[in-house]
């Protein structure tokens, strides 16, 4: 009888639970008006609501990394650095990104090197030596061609704008129709300066942001020209127009010291990558005739001598080589 009883209270609980999570779900008319809403957001040409669904992803979106943005930025000494140093890539990559692969590539450089018989001390230094400065190579790679790129066509925009000035355009029109016509990083940042101004901010304050962004002399130059002639006034088109004249010509000047000091840059990279090959080839040929740089204390004292040295050396070299215009 008693377990009659149970079993008996035990399906009224169960019955219960039951309806009361069918209860708790979501509505049907919440459902309703969320498909609703997407189909009208898919569907609608407002430019209002594609703001709307724009301001929607972009607020999921930050959301969905936020926890683990603010996790990376607690395992980097300046996140706030490296946040503008990916932003001036391009790409749209995170700071958790950056840390994920920075520890993968630790961990894969790590057991790669404890199985082939390294010292786990070795492995150690040698992965975070990789998990630092490959992701930092590649970012500075990826700057660098940007800024080239849009050093590049940057005079061919302020041309585009000078015509359009000399049309009878205002300033503000010329820069929205770069951002149309020019394409690459200069469209991608003169359509990010028009979309700002759109939105309320001053000319001044969203090309201060850009340059602020992009670090490049060239487009600074162009902020403090706008900037001069608002002030003193004058013929705005002519003042860009030498601009853009005399852009080209310091382009060129920097070919030419890039093809001058070439071979010198050629010299400091096999002189300073050299030492370090040959360690490698030989430490891979015969590991213990180099083990005692990693046991014995007089040898690691002159092996952390013999390296900062050679640091001194490199960078002297590079100092030597590198000119700036």
């Amino acid at each position: 009888m008693d377990m009659m009883m149970l079993m008996i209270g035990g399906g009224v609980l169960g019955v219960i639970l039951v309806v009361a999570a069918l209860m708790s779900g979501p509505s049907l008319a919440k459902a309703t008006s969320r498909r609703l809403e997407g189909v009208r957001e898919r569907h609608s040409r407002s430019s209002d609501v594609v703001q709307q669904v724009q301001l929607k992803k972009i607020l999921a979106n930050r959301k969905q990394t936020g926890k683990v943005d603010s996790l990376a930025s607690s395992l980097i000494p300046n996140p706030a650095l490296l946040r503008s140093r990916l932003a001036m890539t391009g790409k749209s990559w995170t700071l958790a990104q950056y840390v994920g692969a920075s520890a993968g590539l630790l961990f894969v450089t790590f057991v790669l090197l404890f199985l082939r018989g390294a010292p786990p001390m070795l492995a150690l230094c040698l992965g975070l030596f990789v998990a630092l400065a490959i992701p930092h190579f590649i970012v500075n790679r990826f700057i660098k061609k940007r800024a080239a790129q849009f050093t590049a066509r940057f005079p061919d925009a302020i041309e585009l704008m000078v015509r359009g000035l000399r049309s009878g355009l205002p300033i503000s029109e010329t820069i929205g129709v770069v951002g149309q016509e020019i394409p690459g990083p200069v469209g991608v940042e003169f359509k990010e300066v028009a979309d700002k101004m759109r939105i309320g901010k001053t000319m001044e304050v969203a090309l201060q942001d850009t340059a602020d962004r992009l670090k490049t002399p060239e487009f600074q130059f162009f902020v403090i020209s706008l900037a001069i002639q608002r002030e003193t006034g004058g013929n705005l088109a002519e003042t860009l127009s030498n601009l853009a004249d005399v852009l080209r010509k310091r382009s060129q000047m920097k070919l030419k010291i890039k093809a001058m000091s070439s071979e010198a840059k050629a010299s400091a990279w096999i002189v300073g990558a050299l030492p370090f090959i040959v360690f490698g080839l030989v430490y891979s040929m015969n590991p213990e005739y180099l083990e005692g740089f990693f046991t014995e204390q007089r040898l690691m004292i002159a092996g952390l001598g013999g390296l900062i040295w050679m640091g001194i050396g490199v960078f002297i070299m590079a100092k030597m080589v590198n000119f700036e215009i």
